[in-house]
């Protein structure tokens, strides 16, 4: 059973409910999390829920239920160090016809984006972050049994103990509801690599 207990807010979210399987958040207006690439602005206020864990392989998987009907209105899996160092990946809402499937690594204030345009019908989806220590890889599925891999990273601060759990905001001038279940923290579902070997100093 997931403990919800052990979650904390980063940023509290414009109304919330959290309880055993279940967290329900309702975004702000103007809340993003985002750091200079591109468009040389740094937002940090966006709500997030964790729990923080030395652990150094495990698995986190949840599934998420969304609203979004605004641009850039989004919700999904986030593991956030502090306002220059996360990584989360989630749907982020664009028009009537589609919206962005993707992820950001934001290592040292520099933020990336990696997307796939996906339906914007599309209002369910079921993440997966692995950690293998200072490595990470976010896996999306539909069905909560095939995932399929969106993007491993390294993130430069995340040696030691880390926090990971869910996150929603609305960059524009919008206010939606996520809502987050079947959580659960597993044994490292990302497995050790099994092809070339590492490099090795002679």
């Amino acid at each position: 059973m997931f403990d919800v207990t052990k979650l904390q807010w980063t940023r509290e979210p414009l109304s919330f409910s959290v309880t055993d399987g279940r967290i329900e958040i309702v975004t702000r207006p103007h809340t993003d999390l985002w750091q200079r690439t591109y468009y040389h602005f740094r937002n940090d206020n966006a709500p997030v829920l964790q729990m923080r864990t030395a652990e150094k392989f495990f698995s986190f998987v949840v599934k998420t239920e969304f609203e979004s009907k605004h641009r850039f209105d989004q919700c999904g899996v986030v593991m956030y160090l502090d306002s220059e160092n996360w990584l989360k990946g989630s749907i982020e809402y664009e028009n009537e016809e589609f919206q962005h499937l993707g992820s950001v690594a934001t290592n040292h204030g520099y933020s990336d984006w990696a997307t796939t345009a996906i339906s914007a019908s599309v209002k369910s989806m079921w993440y997966r972050l692995s950690r293998r220590e200072d490595d990470f890889c976010i896996e999306c599925s539909e069905d909560g049994v095939h995932f399929t891999q969106m993007r491993v990273c390294h993130m430069w601060e995340a040696a030691g103990e880390i926090a990971f759990g869910v996150y929603a905001c609305s960059p524009e001038d919008s206010s939606f509801k996520a809502v987050f279940t079947d959580m659960d923290v597993t044994d490292c579902r990302w497995l050790a690599h099994d092809g070339q070997k590492p490099d090795r100093d002679e």
